[in-house]
């Protein structure tokens, strides 16, 4: 992923400032960030059957994984890995929109646990 692409990728799904100044890597892990914390935000909404918010929430998530996650990948440098991060990314969205659709936790939950050990990997190889 380019430092541009990288931070084009971010800046369209607005999870935080700092954009400019942050490292590819950083990026990265800001997305993973955003899209864990939006996620946890959509639990608690669905316990207190808020609807509403569990659904902003929910698609919060699933606007950083496609068009910020998903997107930054670099299919031609990353090969089979990037293609494998894509179908991960994508069976995330599908899970998110289960979840959302039968208000059902146990998809979230799986969301989050994929997310997060891609999240925990990226974190340890920083440069």
């Amino acid at each position: 992923m380019s430092a541009m692409r990288g931070a084009h990728a971010y800046a369209r799904v607005g999870v935080e400032t700092g954009v400019m100044s942050a490292s590819p890597h950083q990026l990265i892990v800001m997305l993973f960030d955003g899209a864990l914390a939006a996620m946890r935000a959509a639990r608690l909404h669905m316990q207190q059957g808020n609807v509403v918010e569990k659904g902003k929430s929910i698609s919060k998530a699933i606007d950083i994984v496609n068009n910020g996650l998903a997107a930054g990948l670099d299919y031609e440098r990353g090969g089979e890995v990037a293609e494998r991060l894509g179908s991960l990314y994508e069976y995330v969205v599908s899970l998110l929109l289960q979840a959302n659709l039968k208000s059902d936790e146990k998809p979230l939950d799986e969301a989050s646990k994929l997310l997060e050990n891609i999240a925990s990997a990226w974190r340890e190889i920083a440069p």
